[in-house]
C-alpha cells in the first residue's frame, strides 16, 4: 500500500464530521491493506506505532534540513521499516543512527507525507483521537459485529492485533479472544453525578466505595510471576515491589485485580498525588512507600468474572484479598452513601464511587453502571499553551490555556481541542518551575508573551461549573477554574471533551 493513500484518507477523515463518512473511508483503507500491512497501518492511524518507543522528540523531527520529495514514492511497508531501524538504534552513535534515519525518510517522503509521519511519531496524529471509530471501521472492513471487535480489543489491549485478527481470521477466532493472565485489559471506566445521591438514583443498590486520589492499577499474579500495570496498560513492576509482594502473598495461583494505589504520610494520611506519581518515574523515591487498595477481581484460579455482576467479584475478591480491600459498603440508601461520601473526605480522599451491584465489568467503557462524585467538579483538560507572568511571576509560564477534546469536530478540527478557558489559579512555586523548564519540551511556537504547545499534557482542573461565553468557539467558558495536579498517568485522548463540559450549562 502506497503511503498516498493513508494521507488521502486520513485528509478525508478530518474533513468531515459525519462519524458514518469517517468509518466508511477507514474501512475502504483497511479493505485494501495486505495482512502484513495491518499492524503498521493501524499503528500510524492511532499515533502508537506498532514499535513503542522510537527514541525520536519534537526537536529532533523539526531540525532536520531536508527537500521533501515531489512525488510520493513510499509505501507502509518501507516507512514501517524505518520506525524498525529507529527502535532499534541505542548505545553509543544511536542518535546520529536515528538522524540518518530520519533524513532519508523524510527526503523519501512528500511535504505531506512527512506532516504525518511525524505527528505519527510524536503521538499527536489527529485521528488518535478516532480510536472508537476505527473498531467500527476494523468491523465494518471485515463484516464482523462491532460489539465483537470492540469487546476484543478491550480485552486484548491493542488495537492492531484486533484489526489483524478480524480481518484475517475467522468470526469465532474473534469471539475466542478472552482475558489472559499477565495482558493488561482496558479498564471499566465511571461517569460523574454531583452527589451520592443523584449517583444512587442512577445505579440502584450499588456498592458505594472511597476514591482515592491515587493512581489506578491493574494487577496480574500467574503462580509466582506479578505484573502490575498502570491505567495506560504501562508495566510499572519493577518500580513497586511492595505491591508484588503483597500480591505473591494472597491465597491464590493465578488473580486480575483493579485498584488504586496511594502513598501515606506518617499519621496514614493520603500525600499528594505527585508523590505517589513520582514511584513511577525512573528517579523514584524508594523510601515513599505505595499501599494497593483493591476494588474488583477480573479473574480468579482460572475463572474470568468479568461478565459475572459485581456483586459475585466482591464476594470473590473479599475472599482473596479481604485485607486490601477499598472501604465500602452495599446500600440503595442515599443518607447511607451520603454518610460514607463524608467518610472518605474527612479521611482526606476525594470522594466516593458509586457501582451498580448487577454491572459486570465493561472494560474500556464509560457508562452509568460506575458513577463517581466530588464535592468539587474535576475534568481532564489539555494545556493548549502558557503566558509569561508578570509581577512576581515574572520569568515563569504562569497563565494556562485549557482545552477539551472535540472528538467529532463539533466545534472545530475533527479529533482537536476547543479552548474552555485559563488560569493561573492553584500554581504553586514548584508547579510554576516545573512548567517553566518543562513546557519547551512540547512547544509549537511563541510570541513575546505567550507559549503554545503541542495538545499532550494534561492537568486536571477543579472547577465550579461552566457558563456560556462567546469568547471561544465551545460556547462556554469555566467558572473558578484552578489547578489541582497534572496526570502524567493519562494521554490526550483521555482528556474530557467539549460536550461533557457543555452538559452543565443549566437551560
Amino acid at each position: 500500500m502506497e503511503l498516498s493513500e493513508l494521507v488521502a484518507t486520513t485528509d478525508e477523515v478530518a474533513a468531515t464530521s459525519s462519524r458514518l463518512a469517517k468509518i466508511d473511508a477507514l474501512a475502504a483503507l483497511l479493505r485494501r491493506a495486505d495482512a502484513n500491512e495491518i499492524l503498521p497501518l493501524t499503528g500510524l492511524l492511532l499515533a502508537e506505532p506498532r514499535q513503542g518507543r522510537l527514541g525520536v522528540g519534537w526537536r529532533g523531527l523539526t531540525t532536520l534540513d531536508v527537500v521533501h520529495a515531489d512525488a510520493p514514492s513510499l509505501t507502509v511497508a518501507d516507512v514501517d521499516h524505518a520506525l524498525d531501524a529507529l527502535s532499534a538504534a541505542s548505545g553509543s552513535g544511536s542518535a546520529a543512527a536515528r538522524t540518518a534515519v530520519l533524513t532519508d525518510l523524510a527526503a523519501r517522503a512528500t511535504s505531506e507525507e512527512w506532516d504525518l509521519l511525524a505527528r505519527a511519531m510524536l503521538g499527536e496524529l489527529r485521528t488518535g483521537a478516532l480510536a472508537g471509530v476505527l473498531l467500527d471501521a476494523i468491523a465494518k472492513a471485515a463484516d464482523r459485529p462491532a460489539a465483537s471487535v470492540r469487546r476484543a480489543a478491550m480485552l486484548a489491549g491493542d488495537v492492531g492485533e484486533t484489526a489483524l485478527l478480524a480481518l484475517t481470521g475467522t468470526a469465532e477466532q474473534l469471539d475466542e479472544v478472552g482475558l489472559v493472565v499477565g495482558r493488561p485489559v482496558l479498564p471499566m471506566l465511571a461517569s460523574t453525578a454531583a452527589t451520592p445521591t443523584a449517583a444512587i438514583e442512577i445505579t440502584g443498590l450499588a456498592s458505594v466505595e472511597y476514591k482515592l486520589d491515587g493512581a489506578r492499577i491493574q494487577v496480574h499474579r500467574r503462580g509466582d510471576q506479578v505484573g502490575v500495570y498502570t491505567r495506560s496498560l504501562a508495566d510499572i513492576t519493577h518500580r513497586v515491589p511492595e505491591i508484588v509482594e503483597i500480591v505473591r502473598a494472597l491465597p491464590v495461583r493465578d488473580v486480575i485485580l483493579d485498584g488504586e494505589t496511594l502513598a501515606l504520610d506518617e499519621d496514614g494520611g493520603p500525600r499528594p498525588f505527585q508523590e505517589t506519581m513520582s514511584r513511577f518515574g525512573a528517579d523514584a523515591a524508594r523510601d515513599l512507600a505505595l499501599r494497593p487498595w483493591f476494588f474488583d477481581v477480573l479473574h480468579v484460579d482460572g475463572r474470568d468474572l468479568i461478565d459475572d455482576p459485581l456483586s459475585v467479584r466482591l464476594d470473590v475478591l473479599e475472599r482473596v484479598a479481604s485485607e486490601w480491600r477499598m472501604p465500602g459498603a452495599v446500600t440503595d440508601d442515599a443518607e447511607a452513601a451520603e454518610q460514607l461520601s463524608r467518610e472518605a473526605l474527612t479521611a482526606g480522599h476525594e470522594g466516593v464511587v458509586v457501582k451498580s451491584v448487577d454491572s459486570p465489568y465493561t472494560a474500556g467503557r464509560r457508562g452509568k453502571s460506575w458513577v463517581k462524585v466530588k464535592p468539587v467538579l474535576t475534568y481532564d483538560l489539555v494545556v493548549l499553551g502558557a503566558e509569561w507572568g508578570s509581577g512576581r511571576r515574572r520569568g515563569w509560564l504562569s497563565n494556562l490555556h485549557l482545552g477539551a477534546r472535540d472528538p467529532d469536530g463539533e466545534f472545530g478540527e475533527p479529533g482537536g481541542f476547543v479552548m474552555v478557558g485559563k488560569t493561573f489559579k492553584g500554581l504553586t512555586d514548584e508547579l510554576l518551575r516545573w512548567q517553566t523548564e518543562t513546557f519547551p519540551q512540547y512547544e509549537r511556537g511563541r510570541t513575546a508573551y505567550a507559549v503554545s504547545l503541542r495538545p499532550e499534557l494534561v492537568v486536571e482542573i477543579a472547577i465550579d461549573g461552566v457558563q456560556r461565553s462567546p469568547r471561544y468557539p465551545g460556547g462556554i467558558a469555566l467558572r473558578f477554574a484552578r489547578v489541582k495536579h497534572y496526570r502524567p498517568d493519562k494521554t490526550a485522548a483521555d482528556a474530557d471533551t467539549i460536550q461533557t463540559l457543555r452538559s452543565l450549562l443549566r437551560g
